[in-house]
């Protein structure tokens, strides 16, 4: 068994403490969080201790943390862990700053402690399917990827201003889709973006509807289509194109029943909320994870993809500021 420490209790830590708990392999051994009542709460719930930080970090029972807690803690906890010999599974982003990250995966590199950045999309089982039957080669050569990603409702502008913007926290997933899926790293990207959702937003610096174009050195390119808001549910679809076929992955929807009537047929509305959508997800990647603390794999998203899909953001955001493309 791995006794993990996780570290914080709020809305995504309680769906992390479910999938340890669940785990044959894993024991939710601790709670970290400043909150004491959601701390409280959440090890009564699953029979785990509650530890402060320090105590976690030197609990030689602690076999591996999961990082669950506000973003600007990130990078500091994973070096904090990495120092102390333990398995790391993280949350994305591992910071906003992008030198912040690159002296934080020195840090993971100097203790060579395993690092999983928790991109769940690429666990998704429809997505993981189109990036497998691409490989196999069943649309033959990939050559446009279109990726849609919508909110079902904006964040409140107080999110909007910690956030990192739309790019760094909204689309950084897509942006690392991308790269799962094309399996190459773009040489260009290009973005436009508008506030049509919330005048708040706006008001806070940001966007809440985009598009952006990447490009590959193959010539293949990847369209991403965002918005803050899908007033019929959380959408999320893409599309591979290639030179023999498509590969398409549809929204998972609130029930699979059609009805059929004079007035024509009509279907379940997408699942509303990401917790739902990406369930599946969430425990696929935890079960990679454990296989990982088992040494029969390597993270397969890494610090350095958490990087990398950092930059991508940075430099969309600045193909936003600047209006032009961005060469990479």
């Amino acid at each position: 068994m791995f006794n993990i420490a996780l570290l914080g209790a709020g809305r995504i830590g309680q769906v992390h403490a479910a999938n340890i708990a669940s785990h044959g392999a894993t024991t939710l051994w601790s709670v970290v969080d400043p909150n004491q009542e959601f701390a409280t709460r959440l090890a009564a719930q699953y029979q785990a201790r509650q530890q402060s930080l320090d105590e976690a970090m030197t609990d030689p029972n602690v076999h591996a943390v999961l990082i669950a807690s506000a973003t600007d803690t990130h990078a500091d906890l994973i070096e904090m862990a990495a120092r102390h010999g333990k398995a790391i599974f993280c949350e994305k982003p591992v910071h906003l700053d992008l030198a912040r990250v690159r002296d934080c995966l020195k840090v993971v590199k100097e203790y060579d402690v395993p690092l999983f950045i928790g991109f769940n999309r690429r666990f998704d089982p429809q997505f993981r399917r189109v990036k497998t039957d691409a490989q196999a080669g069943r649309i033959g050569k990939p050559e446009s990827l279109l990726i849609i990603s919508r909110d079902p409702s904006p964040p409140p502008a107080e999110y909007v201003r910690v956030s990192g913007g739309m790019f760094r926290d909204m689309t950084i997933h897509d942006f690392d889709m991308a790269r799962f899926i094309m399996g190459e790293e773009p040489v260009s990207v290009y973005a436009q973006g508008s506030n049509l959702v919330d005048p708040a937003i706006g008001e806070a610096g940001d966007i809440d509807t985009a598009f952006i174009v990447l490009k590959y050195a193959s010539g293949a390119m990847a369209t991403i289509v965002n918005s803050r808001r899908s007033s019929y549910g959380y959408d999320q679809r893409l599309e591979l194109h290639g030179s023999e076929g498509l590969l398409c992955a549809g929204n998972i929807l609130e029930n699979q029943v059609q009805h059929y009537g004079k007035q024509g047929c009509t279907s379940a509305l997408p699942e509303h909320f990401f917790l739902q959508r990406y369930k599946s997800a969430y425990a696929a990647e935890w079960e990679h994870f454990v296989a990982v603390l088992r040494g029969e794999a390597v993270p397969d998203c890494s610090g350095d993809d958490g990087e990398r899909a950092l930059y991508l953001a940075d430099k969309a955001l600045e193909s936003l500021h600047s209006q032009r493309e961005i060469v990479l």
